[in-house]
C-alpha cells in the first residue's frame, strides 16, 4: 500500500536534476502532441511533487488521447522519473556545464530527449532531436534551441550501435540482457565500485544499492535492477465465481489480446493492456488488476470456509474481495482502512465482482477505534518503503530516505502487535509487505514473536521482484 511516511515529499528534493537557478515561468498551453503533454506532466510533477500516476490517469480522463499515444506518453512520463539516475550519469558526460546549473523546466525538456534517445527503439534518433527542439519553440523558449539541440547531438554520438549482454561501465542497460555501448565509460567501473555502478546505471539511489550489495549476489542485484526498471506488466485476478480462468484467456485471446496464465494462480498477465476498464469482462466483474505476489497473501491466510476475517489495511480491495471469494457466502470480511476516499474503492469493487459479505470500517491509525474482535483470520498488509514495487511507483525510489525504514519498522511492529490481540485461539495471521527490506520483514516479525510466547510462525516467504510478480514479504503467523 502507498507508503504514508513518504507520501507528498517533493520528489525532486535532493535530487541533483533540481538545480539551483530561478525557475523559469512558462506560458501556460493546452498540450496537442503526446510529447507536449509528457513535459506538461513531468514538470507538474518537479513543481508541485504530484504522484505521476495521478497525473496521467487526470490528464487521460480529460482528453481524448488514442492509445498509442496514452501509451508514449505513459513510457516517457514514468521512464524520465524512473531513469532519472541514468540520465543525470549521460547528461554529465555531454553537458557543457554541471547539471545545478541548468534551469530545472529546461533540463525537463532534455531529460525527455535523451529518454527517447537511450531507450525508445521504435522512436528513430532524428526525429526525438527534432521533436525536442521544436518543443522549445512551442513552449516560447527559443532561447534554449541551440542549448538543447547541441546536447541531443552530442548523445547520438556518444552512442554506439553495438550491443553486449553484461554490464560495463561504457554501455547502458536498456533491458534485461541488453546494453548498448557507448564511445566511453560514463559509469563508474562494476569490478571496483558495483554498488556505485548499479546505482547511476540503473537509476537508484546508491545507499539502496550499498544495502542490496551487501545482502545478495551479483546475479541477483542486477536481476532486481532490471526488474525494477521494467515497464510494470498488468496482472489481473480472475473472479472465478463468475468466469474460469481458461475461459476468460480465450475470451481475451479471441478479441486480439494476448494473456499469459500463471501456474497454479488465478491470475493472468496481459501484454500492452491499454486502458484496462476497456478489457473485455471489466464491467461484468470478472476480473481486477491485482499482481500475482498480492494474490499469494490470501492463498497463504487460507481463512476458514464460513468464517471471518479482518483486512486491516483493505484499500482498494483487491486481497478483500479474494478473501471474501475464500470464506464464501457464509463468512464475513471486514475491510478497514484510514483513508476514506480509498475505502470507497473497496465497496466499488465489492459490488463490481459481486461480494456481499464484505463489510467496510474507516478507523484511526492509532488503533482507537479498530475492531476487538476475535477474528478466525486477520490479513495484515502494512505500509511500507514500497521497495518491492518501484517498477509500479517510480517516484518512491527518490523520496524514500535511509532514516524512514526505521519509523516504518516502529509502525509494522505496534500494527502487528494490535492485529495479534484480535486473532481468536487457534486463529491465522499473514503479515505481508511489498517491501524487500529485513527491517520492515523478518525483523518486524522476529520481534514481535520474542514478545509473544503465544504466536507461531508455520511460513515464510520473500519475494524479489521479477518476471512472476512483485517484490514482497509474507509470514504466517498461528495463535495457540
Amino acid at each position: 500500500m502507498p507508503p504514508r511516511t513518504i507520501r507528498g515529499k517533493h520528489p525532486g528534493g535532493s535530487s541533483s536534476f533540481q538545480g539551483t537557478r530561478a525557475r523559469t515561468m512558462l506560458p501556460a498551453f493546452q498540450p496537442r502532441t503526446v510529447r507536449e503533454l509528457a513535459y506538461t506532466l513531468l514538470e507538474r510533477h518537479r513543481t508541485q511533487g504530484t504522484w505521476v500516476q495521478e497525473l496521467l490517469q487526470a490528464a487521460f480522463a480529460r482528453g481524448s488521447w488514442s492509445p498509442a499515444d496514452r501509451a508514449l506518453a505513459t513510457e516517457l512520463v514514468n521512464g524520465v522519473v524512473r531513469r532519472r539516475g541514468t540520465l543525470a550519469a549521460i547528461l554529465a558526460a555531454v553537458m557543457p556545464r554541471p547539471l545545478a546549473q541548468v534551469e530545472p523546466a529546461l533540463l525537463t525538456l532534455v531529460q525527455i530527449g535523451t529518454y527517447q534517445l537511450l531507450f525508445l527503439d521504435r522512436v528513430p534518433g532524428y526525429a526525438a532531436v527534432h521533436e525536442t527542439v521544436e518543443l522549445t519553440k512551442v513552449l516560447g523558449q527559443r532561447r534554449w534551441t541551440t542549448f538543447v539541440n547541441g546536447v541531443l547531438r552530442g548523445i547520438t554520438r556518444l552512442l554506439t550501435d553495438e550491443w553486449c549482454d553484461a554490464p560495463a561501465a561504457d554501455a547502458v542497460p536498456v533491458a534485461p540482457g541488453r546494453h548498448r555501448r557507448l564511445h566511453r565509460a560514463v559509469f563508474p567501473d562494476p569490478a571496483t565500485a558495483p554498488a556505485a555502478f548499479v546505482a547511476q546505471a540503473y537509476s537508484l539511489p546508491e545507499w539502496l544499492t550499498v544495502r542490496w550489495h551487501a545482502r545478495w549476489t551479483w546475479s541477483q542485484l542486477l536481476s532486481v535492477a532490471d526488474a525494477i526498471n521494467a515497464p510494470p506488466v498488468l496482472s489481473v485476478r480472475v473472479n472465478t465465481r463468475r468466469v474460469g480462468v481458461r475461459e476468460l484467456w480465450e475470451r481475451w485471446t479471441e478479441a486480439g489480446i494476448q494473456a499469459e496464465c500463471l501456474p497454479d494462480l488465478p491470475v493472468l498477465r496481459v501484454a500492452q493492456p491499454g486502458a484496462i476498464e476497456l478489457l473485455p469482462g471489466y464491467a461484468e466483474g470478472w476480473w481486477l488488476p491485482q499482481d500475482a505476489t498480492a494474490v499469494r497473501a490470501a492463498l497463504l491466510l487460507a481463512p476458514p470456509r464460513g468464517g471471518t476475517v479482518w483486512d486491516v489495511c483493505a484499500a482498494p480491495g483487491t486481497k478483500s474481495t479474494h478473501l471474501a471469494d475464500i470464506v464464501g457466502p457464509t463468512g464475513t470480511v471486514l475491510a478497514t482502512d484510514v483513508d476514506a476516499e480509498r475505502l470507497n474503492r473497496v465497496r466499488e469493487n465489492a459490488r463490481r465482482l459481486g461480494f456481499d459479505n464484505i463489510r467496510t470500517a474507516l478507523v484511526h491509525e492509532d488503533g482507537r477505534d479498530w475492531p476487538q474482535g476475535p477474528f478466525d483470520a486477520v490479513l495484515l498488509d502494512a505500509p511500507c518503503s514500497n521497495t518491492g514495487v518501484l517498477h509500479r511507483r517510480p517516484e518512491v525510489r527518490w523520496r524514500l530516505r535511509p532514516c524512514e525504514l526505521e519509523e516504518l519498522s516502529a509502525l509494522q511492529r505496534r500494527l502487528l502487535h494490535q492485529a495479534l490481540e484480535r486473532v481468536g485461539p487457534g486463529g491465522r495471521l499473514v503479515y505481508s509487505t511489498c517491501s524487500i527490506e529485513p527491517e520492515e520483514n523478518e525483523q518486524v516479525v522476529e520481534g514481535v514473536l520474542r514478545q509473544r510466547p503465544g504466536v507461531a510462525q508455520r511460513a515464510f516467504q520473500l519475494y524479489l521482484p521479477g518476471f512472476h510478480g512483485d517484490g514482497g514479504y509474507q509470514s504466517l503467523l498461528v495463535v495457540d
